[in-house]
């Protein structure tokens, strides 16, 4: 049985998010969910997890899953307020440690910062393939964006992250720390791999100069056949080459700082300083 699927916009990051849903049982997974986050206030708020709430009551959902495709570095996850609010296990990719390691030197985090993956309910596999009611859904890792990307792939429908963007668009970039073009290459090719009909549902979508309205699906076969970075015909080196140059021209994405240290606690704050408030570090390269 193909599952049913519900994307949720958020404009200010550029980021879909989705609602997978069992026709058959009203068992339900939530897919890349966004916390909203105010950086010139350091505020956040939860009106777009909200829309997600109100959607999974008004159809009577049972949330049995919080998926992350990876550790976003563009917006915050809602994925702890909305297990509070709606229940569900939050899982990620089993090399999330890998990027817990990185980050945690990079912002030099606390002593008690677990380096292990604990803080999520959920640390999956290459290959492995769990369930959301009925519905197998089966795990991909797909690194190149990040070590620890992962792409969910139930019945006719997958879920690839930052992996791939629609075919006028390209591909996610690959110069982030532990990132690598030639990986992400590796990655598309099992994605490409997959049955030609096989929707993607992409995490973002920026537009482009002539397509102004965002969207969110694509196909394999689409993909394959005009994706501008990676369509065939391009071979691993020159994706490489393409890819790096384009990313050596690329600004750093405004909620960067703050995301990773935020999501790489499996959507949890730093802990508390000794006047109660929280703070995300800048890391300075004074010179």
């Amino acid at each position: 049985m193909h599952p049913k699927i519900e994307a949720f916009f958020d404009a200010s990051t550029f980021t879909y998010s989705y609602v997978v849903s069992d026709p058959a049982s009203n068992n339900a997974a939530i897919i890349d969910p966004v916390l909203d986050y105010e950086p010139s206030s350091g505020h956040t708020s939860t009106g777009s997890a909200d829309q997600i709430i109100d959607y999974v009551e008004r159809e009577k959902l049972l949330v049995e899953w919080i998926l992350e495709t990876h550790v976003h570095a563009d917006h915050l996850s809602a994925a702890s307020y909305l297990k509070k609010r709606v229940g569900g296990r939050v899982g990620i990719g089993e090399h999330l440690v890998a990027v817990q390691n990185l980050f945690a030197r990079t912002f030099n985090a606390e002593a008690g910062f677990k380096r292990d993956g604990s803080q999520f309910d959920r640390l999956f596999s290459d290959g492995e393939i769990f369930a959301v009611g009925k519905l197998p859904v089966s795990v991909i890792h797909t690194p190149g964006h990040t070590p620890a990307c992962i792409s969910y792939l139930f019945k006719g429908a997958a879920f690839v992250g930052d992996t791939l963007f629609m075919p006028d668009y390209g591909t996610a970039r690959a110069d982030f720390p532990g990132g690598d073009a030639r990986t992400l290459y590796h990655s598309i090719q099992r994605i490409f791999a997959l049955v030609p009909d096989t929707k993607l549902y992409m995490c973002h979508d920026y537009g482009t100069e002539t397509r102004r309205e965002f969207r969110f699906e694509t196909t394999v076969a689409d993909e394959q056949t005009n994706n501008i970075f990676v369509h065939e015909g391009i071979d691993e080196e020159q994706f490489v080459k393409n890819r790096e140059c384009r990313d050596s021209k690329l600004s750093t994405p405004q909620l960067l700082l703050p995301a990773v240290q935020f999501n790489m606690r499996g959507a949890a704050m730093p802990p508390a300083e000794n006047n109660g408030m929280h703070y995300f570090k800048i890391p300075v390269r004074a010179r």
